[in-house]
């Protein structure tokens, strides 16, 4: 089969050919529909020293996708051939003291599809039967590979009980995007986005936020704080991991408030502990992708009832042989996509 290979340390990734995956007793192998680009990939395509420390070439990375089953192991029992499927890239151990009390997203021995595994940037791809997730024919299949994104900023907003709140979204990646959508579509009653890059800026206002402030220009801690009467906001979404983005949250949530920390810093930061938190007395949630499995059925009935529609952030749609064109906007100084939208095939 044809997939994409990270095949040696250094930018970039090739288009090539690779063995067709066999699944094992308890895997189901799925045919890729459609996959979607994620941070983690482009760490991987640049090769950062994080990529460079975790991936072991040569690998098919990717860990979004979605498509229909093709043929399973003798021990899979929930799973047949012709379903419609998602993938929960999280490959939970089953045995640490997290996946024996309900918490298989934090696993201690948590593998990553795409990462740890090889990954769905393919024509097939094999994961195990438990992170095969039933997706409703009703939905696109480039919107069922969403589900897996979606489902970091649903978990996130829920996390927050954000309804009747006034909320702060930092980040304007596809992430902090949907967390506007999801944080509108639970009721928030006032919704303030500072981002830096305004190709997604521009996407934002699809999902009619209170407030879109450029960070770059405006002056997002002051003017929220002006619009709350010097109170803050509520709850802070913190979806971007800039440690600018994340000290200015801190700064406008207000005293009791609540902070979701979904953003990975790209370094160790400093944080003033007396007066960003204990002095404020804010709670702190982190969130680390989603929970298994409650939070798909969340992001399935936000897509299936229309409360949700993620149509706006797709941006492009490529080929799995354009991945140079294809990373060629996330690359630059500034991203000129939303999400990205890979599928099996050739260029042209």
């Amino acid at each position: 089969m044809k997939a994409i290979v990270k095949e040696r340390p250094g930018a970039g990734a090739c288009y090539t050919d690779v063995d067709r995956p066999i699944p094992s007793s308890h895997q189901v192998l799925v045919r890729v529909r459609a996959a979607s680009f994620c941070g983690t990939d482009l760490h991987i395509y640049k090769w950062t020293p994080w990529a460079e420390s975790r991936i072991h070439p040569p690998m098919v990375f990717g860990h979004e996708f979605a498509g229909d089953v093709v043929d399973v192991g003798a021990q899979v029992e929930r799973i047949r051939v012709g379903d419609h499927i998602a993938a929960e890239s999280h490959l939970p151990c089953f045995e640490c003291y997290q996946c024996r009390t309900g918490a298989m997203h934090i696993c201690q021995n948590l593998q990553i599809l795409g990462v740890d595994r090889p990954g769905c940037f393919a024509e097939y791809v094999a994961i195990p039967e438990i992170c095969a997730v039933h997706t409703d024919p009703a939905l696109p299949w480039e919107i069922a590979t969403l589900q897996e994104p979606f489902g970091n900023s649903v978990y996130a907003v829920t996390e927050a009980a954000v309804m009747g709140k006034r909320v702060a979204i930092f980040g304007d990646g596809p992430t902090g995007i949907f967390a506007t959508a999801v944080a509108r579509a639970f009721g928030a009653t006032q919704i303030f986005c500072v981002g830096l890059q305004p190709y997604r800026l521009a996407l934002l206002r699809h999902y009619a936020p209170d407030r879109i402030f450029d960070a770059a220009q405006d002056a997002p801690v002051e003017q929220i704080l002006q619009a709350t009467r010097g109170l803050g906001v509520d709850v802070v979404l913190e979806m971007s991991g800039a440690e600018a983005a994340i000290h200015q949250g801190f700064r406008v949530v207000r005293k009791g408030g609540t902070f979701v920390a979904f953003g990975l810093p790209a370094a160790p930061i400093p944080i003033n502990f007396a007066d960003e938190l204990i002095f404020k007395g804010i709670q702190i949630k982190a969130i680390n992708g989603r929970q298994m499995f409650a939070t798909w059925e969340q992001v399935q009935n936000l897509l299936l009832s229309g409360r949700v529609d993620l149509r706006p952030v797709i941006t492009h749609t490529f080929p799995m042989a354009a991945i140079d064109t294809a990373m060629q906007l996330l690359t630059g100084q500034e991203a000129k996509a939303g999400k990205i939208v890979l599928t099996p095939g050739a260029a042209g």
